[in-house]
C-alpha cells in the first residue's frame, strides 16, 4: 500500500491558518444577517415594480431606562426622591393631572417581588423593565406612549364588587 505524502511546507503556522479561516467563517456569520435582512423577502414582484412595499415599519416605542429621574422626565414631572434604599428607589411627582409614584429596581428580581406585594391591593400599574409607574388608571395610556412598558392589573385580596 503506498503511503500518503503529506503536502508541502507552505511557510504559513498551521495554527496561523486555522485562525485566519476561523475569522473569515465569523466575519461571513456576522454578515448574514444584515444580508438577509436587506432584501425583499416575501413580497411580491409587482409591488416591488410599483415601488410598493408590503412590510410596514412597527411603531417605534421609547424603552426608559431604570433611573426615576429620567422616567420623571419624559413624563413631564421634576421628582421628589421619596424613598432610596438598595433594593428600590421611589419618587414622587406633582402634577396639575394627578400626583403619581416611579419606582425603579437594581434588578429584576426586586421588581418581581415587589409587584407580588403590590398584588395585594390591586390596581393598574405600568410595568417596564426594572421599573414601574403607579398612576390613576387614565394616565397610563399616555404614560406608556412616552416610556414604552405594559399595562398590568393586579388583584387585590379581599372581596370583589359583585355583579347585580
Amino acid at each position: 500500500m503506498p503511503q500518503r505524502q503529506l503536502p508541502a511546507h507552505t511557510g504559513r503556522n498551521l495554527s496561523a491558518a486555522r485562525l485566519a479561516r476561523g475569522a473569515a467563517l465569523a466575519g461571513s456569520l456576522m454578515i448574514l444577517p444584515l444580508a438577509t435582512a436587506c432584501g425583499n423577502w416575501g413580497e411580491d414582484d409587482a409591488a416591488v415594480k410599483r415601488g410598493q412595499s408590503k412590510i410596514s415599519a412597527p411603531e417605534i416605542t421609547v424603552v426608559a431606562p431604570a433611573r426615576v429621574e429620567v422616567i420623571a422626565s419624559l413624563t413631564g414631572c421634576k421628582v421628589k426622591i421619596r424613598t432610596e434604599a438598595e433594593e428600590l428607589r421611589v419618587g414622587v411627582c406633582h402634577t396639575k393631572e394627578a400626583d403619581y409614584a416611579i419606582t425603579t429596581f437594581p434588578e429584576e428580581e426586586y421588581k418581581q417581588t415587589w409587584l407580588d406585594t403590590a398584588s395585594m391591593y390591586g390596581g393598574k400599574y405600568l410595568v417596564g423593565s426594572r421599573w414601574v409607574v403607579s398612576a390613576p388608571p387614565e394616565m397610563l395610556k399616555p404614560f406608556q406612549a412616552k416610556l414604552g412598558g405594559t399595562i398590568q392589573q393586579l388583584r387585590g385580596m379581599g372581596p370583589t364588587p359583585s355583579s347585580s
